[in-house]
């Protein structure tokens, strides 16, 4: 076996949060909202954090429209107002700031905003601050999506020419830490209100002051080895093509998979694949199952798993760590994009359609958190039979719920754009629907790899040779229906 170790990478840049990490307007905000929404009828309390902390004014002029029946837009238009009003004669420079941001100039390494304030707000604090000290800024003005999602500090990043799992991003709400972790960051948190628990790749301090470049340098991810988890639906195990056994083993090899999570294994397929490479396996029902280059520690989940379900195995590494691997094989009815296409089913419809395959995420993700706890990373693959809603406009609840549940789509953050990487895992055999119609089939990213706790170096969908399609499918080298996913993480050796 290969082991790809990594020197740690120099610290490329540090990206700051400005509200609560830079400056003290994350009490500002608290206070702007407060007397808007108090004049609204509606006092805040502490159950109201996380719809205001961290949050853009647009998210919270909606909720706050919402609970009390008020147009939003007039409400972002007063939020905006007193907060402004606040941030002109209030800004106090959060304690180590300006000595932090001195200290990384002398060293050499940039420095970038990234926030969820409006760019005219952010103009103002940069003022205060010195506009100079920062080599980039990113507001909520500037990405299509802001905080939570990972598109600020990819953009900030992309504009710094630095990769992100060589920064160090410092926040100090869920929101931000939530977003730079999406966005592969190594990142310091130093809560303003609400509590932050520590995490992988995540420390926690209740200052900036005395914290040193050397200090975010050792942040860093180092003494790392590359994890190639590979997911893959085997499409009744295989039987569908001829000599499916042989050429399952041939595709493992071309990827150079260290593990693989595997659905529609037909019972069998898991451990037979398992003793031709000489590898580990765990075998979960009739229908899941995982192999690996690496020891299995601990099955995980319940090993009597009906066709539909979850089933997960702990591997220790080639240096030593251990990752949580689970395998998750959701229904496959009614499927969304056949509803979508054919019925013209609306986007309510549609979500309110996944009700079946929410509740089977909900308790895999249950029965994951149960297992890893705090410290151990976690992959979680398989056949979602869902869109993403990271992939289409309508919110779709499956991958939602996996996202606010802290795990990440290695492949939208490998890359980004669905429009440039539609990321289709079915059908690379079903150009058209096999009722025999001719009407064209859905192509969509149903086939996942999300993680917590790991970095990202690459992503990407896999399908060796040029398949026939439905029906003329016996003598295809590749031989399942779906295309599987393929990510590369980076492990640090040793837990935080």
């Amino acid at each position: 076996m290969t082991d790809r170790t990594t020197a740690r990478p120099p610290l490329q840049a540090v990206l700051f949060d400005m509200d609560g990490t830079l400056v003290d307007t994350e009490r500002l905000w608290w206070e702007a909202v407060a007397q808007v929404a108090a004049g609204l009828g509606r006092p805040l309390t502490g159950d109201d954090q996380p719809e205001v902390l961290g949050r853009p004014v647009e998210h919270t002029a909606d909720w706050l429209g919402q609970v009390t029946g008020t147009p939003a837009a007039g409400i972002a238009e007063e939020l905006h107002r007193e907060f402004a009003d606040r941030v002109r004669t209030g800004i106090v420079p959060r304690p180590g700031a300006l000595d932090l941001l001195d200290a990384l100039a002398r060293h050499g390494v940039p420095t970038a905003l990234v926030t969820a304030s409006p760019r005219a707000v952010a103009d103002t604090v940069l003022e205060a601050l010195g506009a100079a000290r920062f080599a980039v800024s990113v507001t909520a003005d500037d990405t299509e999506r802001t905080k939570p999602a990972p598109d600020p500090y990819l953009a900030a990043c992309r504009a710094l020419g630095v990769d992100p799992a060589a920064c160090v991003a410092v926040e100090d709400t869920r929101t931000g830490v939530s977003s730079a972790e999406a966005a592969g960051c190594a990142v310091l948190a130093v809560p303003s209100l609400a509590p932050i628990e520590a995490a992988p790749g995540r420390t926690v301090l209740a200052s900036l002051e005395g914290v040193t470049p050397e200090r975010l340098r050792s942040m860093v991810p180092y003494d790392t080895h590359e994890l190639r988890v590979m997911s893959w639906n085997l499409w009744l195990g295989g039987t569908m093509v001829d000599d499916h056994r042989a050429k399952q083993v041939k595709v493992v090899l071309e990827a150079a998979a260290d593990v693989v999570g595997l659905q529609e294994t037909g019972g069998s397929a898991a451990e037979e694949l398992a003793v031709a490479l000489g590898w580990h396996h765990h075998r979960a029902g009739e229908n899941l199952g995982i192999i690996s280059r690496y020891p299995i520690t601990a099955r995980l989940g319940d090993p009597d798993v009906g066709f539909y379900g979850a089933a997960g195995a702990r591997i220790r590494t080639g240096r030593g760590r251990e990752v949580d691997i689970w395998t998750a094989h959701l229904d496959h009815t009614p499927y969304g994009p056949y509803e979508s296409a054919f019925d013209g089913l609306p986007a309510a419809g549609l979500i309110a359609h996944e009700g079946v395959r929410l509740a089977q995420m909900r308790d895999t993700l249950r029965r994951v958190a149960e297992a890893a706890g705090d410290t151990v990373p976690v992959v979680l693959v398989g056949d979602f039979n869902s869109p993403s809603h990271l992939d289409r406009p309508e919110q779709w609840p499956v991958t939602k719920a996996a996202e606010e549940a802290g795990l990440r789509d290695s492949y939208r953050q490998a890359r980004p754009d669905p429009a440039a990487d539609p990321g289709h895992t079915w059908s690379p055999v079903h150009a058209e629907h096999e009722d025999g119609s001719g009407r064209p089939e859905p192509q969509d990213r149903i086939d996942y790899i999300l993680h917590r706790g790991l970095t990202v170096v690459d992503s990407r969908t896999f399908v060796s040779g040029t398949p026939r399609p439905w029906p003329d499918v016996a003598g295809n080298d590749w031989p399942s229906d779906h295309a599987a996913v393929i990510t590369t993480f980076a492990v640090r050796s040793h837990a935080d």
